[in-house]
Formats: C-alpha cells, sequence, structure tokens
C-alpha cells in the first residue's frame, strides 16, 4: 500500500511539473521562428523554434517578442494583445497574396482597444492582389519601424499598405524608417468615434496607384522627413468635411497628380517642404498654413492660405 502512495505522489507531481512546463513554455516573453526546421508543433524556443508567427503567438506571453532566426517567410497573422514581431537583421517576410499580411485586433480580448504592438524589420510583401499589408481594426498603437510593405492592390476600401479603420478614440499609428509602395494605396486612416492620430517620420511612400496617405474620418496626422512621391492619386490627400488636419515639416511631395489635396473643411499646416512637379502642387478647398521656409512651384497658392513666419 504505501508503495502504491508513494508511486501515485509521484505520478501526481510529474503531472504537475509537466502542466507547469506547459504554461511556462505557452506564455514565454520571448520566442523564435525559423523557416527550415522550425515546427508550429514546437514550444518556439532558441533551439525549438516554431515555423510561423502564426504558430508562435499562441505561445507568446502578453507584452512578449517573436524573433527570426533566419531568412524565410513567416505567413500572415492575427494579433490580439500587446506584443512585438521582429526580424532582426534577418530577410525576414510575410507574403500576403489575397488576404491581409498583418491583423490587429484585441476586440475580443479581456481589454479591448488597449493592445500596444510592434512590428519591426519586416518585408510585407504581396506578389499578386494583397488584401492590406497591415490591417489596424481594435487596439490602441501601432509601432512600424523598419519595414518593407508592397503589392496590396486589392480594390475599394482594400489594397492599403496599412489600413487603419478603429470604431473608438485615441487610436495611433508611429510608422517610421519604412518604405510603403506599390499598393493601391499607402496609408489610409479613419475612426468612427473620436479621433486618431498618425505619426510619419522618415519614410518613402511611393508609386501607389491611390493616394499617398489619405486621411478619412477624424484622422490627424504629422508627416515629417519624409518623400511622398510618384502616386497615382495625392500625395497626401485629406477628405473633404472628414474633421482631420495635417502638419507636414521636412517632408517632399513631387510627381503625384496632385501634391496636396486639402479637404473642405480641413487645414494642412506646412513647413520646410518641396512641393513641386505634380501635375497639379495644390487642390486646396480647406486652409493652408505655410511657415514661410516651403518651396513650390505654384505661386500663388490657390485657395485660403495663412502665412505664419517666424520673426
Amino acid at each position: 500500500m504505501l508503495n502504491i502512495r508513494t508511486s501515485l505522489r509521484a505520478f501526481a507531481l510529474f503531472t504537475f511539473i509537466c502542466a507547469l512546463s506547459a504554461v511556462a513554455q505557452a506564455q514565454a516573453t520571448r520566442t523564435w521562428v525559423e523557416g527550415a526546421s522550425g515546427d508550429d508543433t514546437f514550444p518556439c524556443s532558441r533551439t525549438a523554434p516554431c515555423k510561423t508567427f502564426a504558430g508562435a503567438i499562441s505561445k507568446t506571453a502578453t507584452s512578449g517578442i517573436i524573433n527570426v532566426i533566419s531568412s524565410g517567410s513567416y505567413g500572415a497573422v492575427t494579433i490580439t494583445k500587446h506584443l512585438t514581431i521582429d526580424g532582426g537583421g534577418q530577410m525576414a517576410a510575410i507574403t500576403n497574396s489575397l488576404v491581409n499580411g498583418i491583423n490587429v485586433n484585441d476586440s475580443a480580448s479581456a481589454t479591448p482597444n488597449t493592445a500596444v504592438v510592434t512590428i519591426r524589420n519586416l518585408a510585407i510583401d504581396a506578389p499578386a492582389n494583397g488584401t492590406n499589408g497591415i490591417n489596424f481594426i481594435a487596439g490602441k498603437t501601432v509601432n512600424v519601424e523598419n519595414c518593407r510593405i508592397s503589392g496590396n492592390t486589392a480594390a475599394a476600401t482594400n489594397g492599403a499598405g496599412i489600413r487603419i479603420s478603429l470604431s473608438v478614440s485615441g487610436g495611433n499609428l508611429n510608422v517610421k524608417d519604412t518604405n510603403i509602395f506599390k499598393n493601391r494605396i499607402g496609408i489610409t486612416a479613419t475612426t468612427t468615434t473620436g479621433n486618431f492620430t498618425l505619426n510619419v517620420n522618415n519614410c518613402n511612400i511611393e508609386n501607389n496607384t491611390s493616394d499617398g496617405i489619405f486621411l478619412d474620418n477624424n484622422a490627424f496626422a504629422t508627416v515629417r522627413n519624409s518623400n511622398l512621391s510618384f502616386n497615382g492619386g495625392a500625395g497626401l490627400s485629406l477628405d473633404n468635411s472628414a474633421a482631420n488636419s495635417a502638419t507636414v515639416d521636412t517632408t517632399e511631395l513631387n510627381h503625384n497628380t496632385i501634391g496636396i489635396f486639402v479637404g473642405t473643411g480641413t487645414t494642412v499646416r506646412l513647413g520646410s517642404s518641396i512641393i513641386t512637379q505634380n501635375g497639379t502642387n495644390f487642390s486646396n478647398n480647406g486652409t493652408i498654413v505655410s511657415f514661410c521656409d516651403n518651396k513650390t512651384d505654384t505661386n500663388p497658392i490657390p485657395g485660403a492660405v495663412t502665412t505664419a513666419c517666424l520673426k
């Protein structure tokens, strides 16, 4: 009887340890993917990596980091919590033909509209008709750093390098050191409630068939040190009567069909920027505030223009 009890206790202890190990693996703060030897049944450790981002995300703790071991394509993924995906120094990619590359949607979580997501050092490329590179529909903040996003050409409301379509106030997107090109539209942003803030810094948004950046309802943007050129629509477009505005600083808007489209009731503040050689440099139905240090071959700028020169 004593031996049986001892065996049962040992078995219970072993089961408990295995359960703790499984939980620890499922909630690792740092996980890894590798295309050649990875397997999504693995624990996603450095020595036993997963094969895809989708496989790793279920084993990564909230606020954790998914890392890439070697070059490869790691599949589309939906992010529902605080998370970072970092391609590191590898040629890490998501190939997203006919689908969204990355969905950010924490609406079904215990704390919706709070997730902070960082996407770093990734190429999100659609060889044919990608839906959206990044599709942000619920969360708090998305940070996009040192990425390449291309090939999203789906029609209608999709086909964006980055698409933001929220239903709450206070969300924001920060994009820096990123190239967004050959999509239908580079970045498009809207929210049905309150406001949304977009910050673009040191980015190239070029050769999209429609607008480089399109601000719809309640979307406010700051664009710095960037190049919005060779887009088939406007380099920057603010929709008519959309309760939005933009600040553009040290940025070039060249060779677009329209350099800047300022919708009815909207405002663009413009400083230290170059707006030249567009089909039409300015289409201004709202207000342009110029800080007097811009360069353009349109003189005078049409529509309502306020100068604000420092003295």
